[in-house]
């Protein structure tokens, strides 16, 4: 098929099989730009296609010259009723390509995705889903990155709404999302053309300043940013991160989002991310690169940008390095040992970890690498899934190496994580405690305090230190036993047991309840348990009520986080002997036993009827 510059040459006929009924319209349109990108397009194309939804791609060659056009050209002829293809003359950027694909998309939303990149196969279906159900105008779905940085801040857990002023959305301004296209056409929301880079930054900026509902999709890897290995992208192409090119286009999507948000905390907040991410980062290791003119220059533009929009709101937002940044623009100097601050290798080393009563002391090294002084070092513990909420444990030097005694009984329940800060001119430099330790240093036992269980213990992914407070993520050591059972009145199954916890005897009031669970359909069914002095408990088990089945004991204790579970051991001398008896025309069996192996306490119900029974013996 022969290409016709600047117009549309494959029409939509029909939604493709995957999409459902052809009369209700389309989901999504799937935006695609490429460029020369032949070699990626299988991966995209198929991956898009194969999305639940009803949907078009709308596939724009920004005038290639690889054959990406005669096979997009082949994917519509094949797929005539979801595939487009729009061909135009090279334009450079692909800001607009994306505008061509809007002007052609009639999805209820637009999704944006670059042809050397692809979708998980449930991306569209789970954000569309999340869309319908809250209204929203954006969805950010989970990218992952492949030999490139994705975005990771705003994808620590699902949300069906944030806000803006909130969350941390706005430090993710790619166009890798869900719009609704309504909320574009309204707003009359376009890409910037005839950028090399930061074309969607403008985009992603007015959409957000526009939208009322903003959701994302963590649970679900949508959306793989890949690199390419021959370096042929325009983010991977020389001068497409030159810094003085980007300050001066940072400047659009600055000032249109001041002239849709008022002075006050959501602009200090949203100005926060382009001061951080977009002015300070050009006075890290790009300026360390820079001759000393160009230096200059760079300083000049940065104090240019505070100049207009740095307020003391945007100052507190900041971390410690670009806090000083802002007061050191006029010395080239300072910013220059900043940088090197900032891009020195933090050496730490554990060397030692032990319990003293209930702190847990940490010892070990710490210095920046090329740096030979520093201004004090401390132990850091944040927690993991709420990374605003940390502890700042002066250390204690002596020659070269740090003492930090943690106070266990202050942490909230959860998992922390511990770090080491080291502070330089101002500037705190962390870096996670525990991967390089000596070969003597093991993780501590766990420990009960307060009546809540510690658990340090060495990640699994990369060794590093942290502290389970409730028996999160770490199994706590423990062990019930019984002593005896017997049958009591009412069919009933008496037990009394023991309890021992990572060495010790659990509070009276940990001890909740024994669950019984039935090993084929997982149901469950709870009783109450009396805790006796000394690690004792007593339960009177109406386990011959339960359905038939084959059912589990445990005991139920709560430890400061998740309910703590541990199987009932016994032996057969422990156990009482099987109970039948008859009732409404059925004959009725409990037989309590110790599995083998490790002996656990477990029953077999039954229910027979006279027929059943006959049948057995007649057989």
């Amino acid at each position: 098929m022969t290409a016709q510059r600047d117009s549309e040459v494959v029409a939509v006929v029909a939604m493709s099989e995957a999409t459902g009924n052809d009369d209700d319209g389309v989901d999504v349109s799937v935006v695609i730009p490429a460029h020369n990108c032949r070699t990626y397009l299988d991966r995209c194309l198929t991956a898009a296609l194969v999305q639940r939804v009803k949907k078009e791609i709308v596939v724009v060659d920004d005038g290639s010259t690889d054959g990406s056009g005669e096979l997009l050209d082949l994917y519509a002829a094949y797929h005539p009723a979801c595939v487009k293809v729009i061909h135009i003359d090279n334009s450079g950027g692909a800001g607009r390509p994306r505008n061509v694909g809007i002007e052609h998309a009639t999805g209820r939303y637009v999704f944006f995705c670059d042809a050397d990149d692809y979708l998980g196969p449930e991306a569209l279906e789970r954000m569309v889903a999340m869309a319908d159900r809250n209204g929203s105008d954006i969805v950010l779905g989970k990218i992952v990155g492949h030999g490139r940085r994705a975005p990771l801040s705003m994808f620590q857990h699902s949300a069906d709404r944030v806000e803006l002023g909130d969350s941390t959305v706005y430090n993710s301004l790619s166009c890798f999302k869900l719009f609704r296209r309504e909320l574009l056409e309204r707003h009359r929301i376009r890409f910037g053309e005839g950028l090399l880079v930061g074309e969607d930054l403008l985009f992603t900026v007015h959409a957000y300043c526009h939208a009322e509902a903003i959701s994302v999709v963590a649970d679900y890897d949508c959306y793989h940013l890949v690199s390419r290995p021959d370096g042929s992208s325009i983010m991977q192409q020389a001068g497409s991160r030159d810094p003085l090119a980007w300050l001066a286009m940072i400047r659009g999507p600055i000032r249109l989002m001041t002239r849709h948000v008022e002075p006050g905390p959501l602009r200090d907040h949203l100005l926060r991310r382009h001061f951080r991410l977009d002015a300070f980062a050009q006075l890290g290791t790009v300026f360390l690169e820079s001759d000393d003119v160009r230096r200059k220059d760079i300083a000049r533009e940065v104090a240019a940008l505070c100049d207009e929009w740095y307020t003391p709101g945007v100052h507190e937002r900041l971390n410690s390095i670009d806090r000083q940044r802002a007061t050191a623009l006029d010395d080239i100097e300072r910013l220059v040992r900043l940088a090197r601050i900032e891009n020195a290798t933090v050496r730490r080393r554990l060397t030692g970890l032990r319990w003293e009563g209930d702190h847990l002391v940490v010892t070990g090294a710490a210095r920046l690498d090329g740096i030979t002084r520093d201004d004090g070092v401390a132990v850091v513990l944040r927690r993991r899934h709420d990374p605003s909420t940390e502890l700042v444990i002066a250390a204690e030097r002596k020659g070269g190496e740090f003492t930090a005694r943690v106070d266990v009984a202050a942490l909230d329940s959860g998992i922390w994580d511990l770090r080491v800060a080291v502070e330089i001119e101002g500037v705190v430099r962390f870096g996670r405690l525990g991967a390089d330790r000596d070969s003597g240093v093991t993780r501590p036992p766990p420990r009960l305090i307060g009546g809540v269980v510690s658990l340090p213990y060495f990640t699994r992914d990369n060794g590093n230190l942290s502290i389970d407070v409730g028996g999160h993520v770490v199994a706590v050591p423990g062990s019930v036993r019984l002593i005896r059972t017997r049958w009591a009145l009412g069919h009933r199954l008496l037990v009394d047991g023991e309890i021992e916890v990572v060495g010790s005897t659990p509070a009276a009031s940990a001890i909740r309840r024994i669950v019984w669970r039935e090993r084929r359909t997982g149901r469950e069914r709870a009783e109450r348990v009396l805790a006796l002095p000394g690690g004792g408990f007593a339960a009177r088990s109406a386990v011959a009520g339960f359905p038939p089945g084959i059912w589990d004991a445990y005991l139920e204790l709560g430890l400061g986080g998740p309910p703590a579970r541990f199987r009932i051991e016994t032996d057969a001398k422990t156990v009482a002997m099987p109970r039948k008896w008859w009732g409404a025309a059925l004959l009725r069996s409990v037989r309590p036993y110790a599995t083998s192996g490790k002996g656990r306490l477990s029953a077999v119900v039954r229910r027979l009827t006279a027929r059943t029974i006959l049948r057995r013996i007649m057989r």
